[in-house]
């Protein structure tokens, strides 16, 4: 059924909560399905700011740092992964830098992958508005099915 899952995550846990209704989903297809989950992680911040005083200026990372700042970042997608890991599921990680919701549905399509599981905020209102949906723009350009889980309650409010 589902050979391949995209699971965007972005180091909260509000973003991980899809990854229990991964692996349920997972647990009920036949035990000869194969399959690949691969969890991924846009870097959409690329810049960083220098204060002195009263002024500041905002600065690009430098190689050196964009590199260190993706190693964290594999890091963190290995660690979050062996959950899944432990229970026989084969586990990559891609890191891409740019807009969030382009760099998921431009991964989804690199991968090939069957299924995007992600986890959403749950915004409303101005909130919504001012960050926008990074789940909503996904659903709207995505090849693929995605799977949206809302966080839970205690999770939210973190």
């Amino acid at each position: 059924m589902f050979e391949r899952i995209l699971v965007p995550l972005d180091g909260s846990k509000v973003g991980e909560a899809a990854l229990e209704h991964v692996e349920r989903i997972i647990a009920k297809m036949a035990p000869s399905t194969k399959t690949e989950v691969v969890l991924f992680q846009v870097l959409t911040s690329l810049t960083h700011y220098v204060i002195a005083g009263e002024a500041s200026v905002q600065v690009p990372y430098t190689d050196k740092e964009l590199d260190y700042i993706t190693r964290k970042a594999k890091g963190y997608l290995s660690t979050t992964g062996e959950c899944l890991k432990s229970k026989g599921v084969t586990i990559k990680t891609k890191v891409a830098t740019g807009k969030a919701d382009e760099g998921i549905v431009k991964a989804a399509d690199e991968i090939k992958a069957d299924l995007i599981a992600m986890s959403t905020h749950g915004r409303s209102g101005l909130s919504r508005l001012t960050f926008g949906s990074i789940t909503a723009k996904v659903l709207r350009s995505a090849n693929v099915p995605v799977l949206v889980v809302r966080a839970p309650k205690e999770i939210e409010s973190t």
